[in-house]
């Protein structure tokens, strides 16, 4: 059987929509477009998520829940253009970049996002592994979990050779997987329901400091995670779209919202309860606390929380340490099983985005195993040497940074996909309304805003006295400011872009891929 891609053009492939009579909403037509949304939501539940939600619980315990919420509404407002562009126009977000920038702009963003695909890469594999560390009782050690990781995820990757709906199926397992698990132990703690919904409403942050600041700028790298933008923009187009047909085109983009909606709620139910539990149960407690804990318990747990009185530093690893100790073992391993599904899924969507970004922005013909192996260990191997070489602790702080980095990508992806569906030569009816217009320009300049702040007080202050490292955090950020004000020149030169006879109605033409290249080049 032939062997499915994401994105492919291949219309035998795609899934086909029933026809039913009458213009009313049909369950039938949502499940047929439900699918993308399973693969996109993993990404918004994977290791580095996690970790970053049950760091902000236990440093800001309910206080940032609303920077939570709003990130998600606004991922959900990106994911939304990102969906109409792959529908409306045939192409993925790649792939527009491709035919729309020079050279040079070009290359800078493929680079971007494919630092963006690493950093993702490394949160995901290593917080598989450090799920495969926990449930194994450390007998696999974290080098040994990188490359079984590595291993499985190609004969996972083996599901789509059977069709694409036993692939997206199978992410709909690991979804509901994770739901059951990291639902377990908020059934199992109890968190404070008034204060979950007090701290998801309340926009205001008493009594933060600088670390609290940090986890809400990794809030929403962790949430707004460029690559997906990429990637959504390409699953989309699995569906058989009637695209000469009006209707056909509205009704891709009506059902293909819904089913995010759907998906995005789940995720951030389950990053909802996992600050929760942890806010509930360890906010401004000491290490002392949580060993006392563990002393009167059956885990084994090695001194990893020293006898001070320190607030407790979480990662992945000591967080199912400590489920363990104050819930039962069987918390500890249902903990496991919950950051083992959410590792595995994360890690296969960074391979089809890796994948899906550097044959769009490359225009790669290479046949696929060659593709697929190509792009995965341009993400693997700086992975591999940094479980190696890393402690638990090492990794945990990295994880912050990682975040945080993602935060800083975010530009590369909404102002490149505003653009082009603010674009009434390419978007014809589909385009972004005004309103649609200034919120996502809103966005994207405070996220550009919150970028430069965090890179002036956090970065080079830490480069302070490394002439090497501060030229290079500085080279950067000249690099960084430039190329969003391209960007930016860009996106404003899309958006006063007038329509014509030749692309007023876009169904009219069926919108070909001559049709593209013509108004591209032109």
């Amino acid at each position: 059987m032939a062997s499915f891609e994401l994105g492919c053009e291949n219309e035998d492939e795609k899934i086909n929509i029933p026809s039913i009579k009458g213009d009313g909403f049909s369950f039938r037509k949502l499940w047929a477009f439900t699918g993308p949304g399973f693969l996109l939501s993993v990404a918004y539940m994977d290791p580095g998520n996690i970790e970053n939600d049950l760091q902000s619980g236990v440093k800001a315990k309910y206080k940032i829940l609303w920077i939570l919420l709003t990130s998600t509404l606004m991922a959900l407002m990106m994911q939304r253009l990102s969906l109409r562009l792959g529908v409306v126009t045939g192409r993925h977000l790649a792939e527009m970049c491709h035919l729309q920038y020079p050279t040079l702009p070009r290359l800078f963003l493929w680079l971007m996002i494919e630092v963006a695909i690493i950093g993702a890469d490394m949160q995901e594999v290593i917080g598989t592994a450090i799920a495969l560390y926990l449930l194994s009782n450390k007998l696999i050690p974290l080098w040994l979990g990188v490359v079984l990781t590595v291993i499985d995820t190609f004969m996972f990757l083996m599901i789509d050779r059977y069709g694409l709906r036993k692939l997206e199926m199978f992410f709909a397992g690991l979804v509901t997987i994770m739901v059951v698990t990291f639902g377990y132990q908020f059934w199992i703690a109890k968190p404070d329901g008034v204060e979950i919904v007090k701290g998801l409403f309340y926009p205001w942050c008493e009594n933060c400091d600088s670390s609290v600041a940090l986890q809400a700028i990794g809030i929403i790298g962790a949430t707004i995670t460029p690559h997906n933008l990429y990637l959504h923009s390409g699953m989309v187009k699995s569906r058989a779209v009637d695209r000469t047909k009006l209707s056909k085109i509205k009704e891709a983009n009506l059902y293909f919202f819904l089913e995010c909606i759907i998906c995005l709620s789940i995720s951030l139910t389950v990053n909802i309860i996992v600050v929760s539990v942890f806010a509930h149960g360890l906010h401004h407690r000491t290490n002392a606390d949580v060993m006392n804990i563990c002393l009167d318990s059956k885990v084994p747990f090695d001194n990893i929380f020293p006898n001070n009185t320190d607030v407790v530093e979480l990662d992945i690893y000591k967080s199912g340490v400590y489920l363990g100790c104050q819930y039962g073992l069987v918390s500890l391993y249902i903990w496991g099983v919950g950051v083992l599904a959410a590792g595995e899924g994360a890690t296969m969507m960074g391979c089809y985005a890796g994948q899906l970004t550097m044959e769009g922005f490359l225009q790669l013909k290479w046949v696929r195993w060659k593709r697929v192996m190509f792009t995965r260990s341009i993400a693997i191997l700086p992975t591999f040497f940094v479980a190696f070489f890393s402690t638990l602790p090492e990794l945990s702080g990295l994880n912050d940074l990682l975040n945080a980095m993602f935060s800083v990508q975010i530009p590369f992806a909404t102002l490149p996909l505003i653009a082009f569906t603010s674009n009434p030569r390419l978007m014809g009816q589909f385009v972004n309304g005004m309103a649609m217009k200034t919120v996502m320009v809103l966005v994207s300049l405070v996220v550009i805003a919150v970028n430069i702040v965090f890179v002036a007080s956090s970065v080079f202050s830490a480069a302070l006295g490394n002439w090497w490292l501060l030229s290079s955090v500085g080279l950067y950020a000249v690099l960084y400011v430039t190329m969003c004000g391209y960007l930016i020149l860009h996106m404003f030169s899309n958006m006063s872009a007038s329509q014509n006879k030749f692309t007023k109605v876009i169904v009219k033409d069926n919108w070909t891929n001559d049709a593209m290249d013509h108004w591209v080049h032109n």
